[in-house]
């Protein structure tokens, strides 16, 4: 485990001042937890997490990484996603390499593709539909979350020859 809890972590962030600051201790599990989400892309699940943690901290249990995900997901420090497959995933809001994207979850083989190459069309869309929610009803909208459903390329080609 690296040094004092309060430092920056490996990918740069002081999480100290953040922790302290909505009330809460930062803890070393707490760093090596997040260490894991900033430094590791994709939707991970608190046992993925709980399994890379452990190399580098044994002491860690799973109770604690489940406890520090719901700390980090009410600071807003994470999303929390349901993909479908029985399991929470999570993602840093401001990990390796995440930018505002959507989801195209493959109900076939459960794949998750990050989606941010948003065409023109798509994004006036989208500020048409948040204006006139707002509007309707008078709801001041801070963000949004899109999933899309559907087959992958490999999935869909599956069941076409299947039929």
């Amino acid at each position: 485990m690296q040094g004092r809890a309060g430092r920056a972590g490996r990918c740069g962030e002081n999480w100290g001042h953040r922790f302290r600051g909505c009330g809460y201790r930062f803890t070393a599990p707490r760093k090596a937890i997040i260490d894991v989400l900033q430094c590791t892309p994709g939707h991970l699940s608190a046992e993925d997490i709980y399994m890379k943690v452990h190399e580098m901290c044994p002491q860690i249990g799973l109770t604690t990484v489940y406890r520090t995900l719901e700390v980090l997901t009410d600071m807003g420090l994470l999303s929390k996603f349901d993909f479908g497959d029985g399991r929470a995933r999570y993602e840093s809001v401001n990990g390796a390499g995440t930018k505002h994207h959507h989801h195209l979850v493959c109900t076939g083989c459960r794949r998750v593709i990050d989606y941010s190459e948003f065409v023109d069309d798509e994004i006036e869309f989208l500020e048409r539909a948040e204006k006139g929610l707002s509007k309707k009803y008078r709801f001041e909208i801070k963000g949004h979350l899109i999933q899309f459903y559907g087959l992958c390329d490999k999935c869909k080609d599956k069941d076409g020859k299947r039929r």
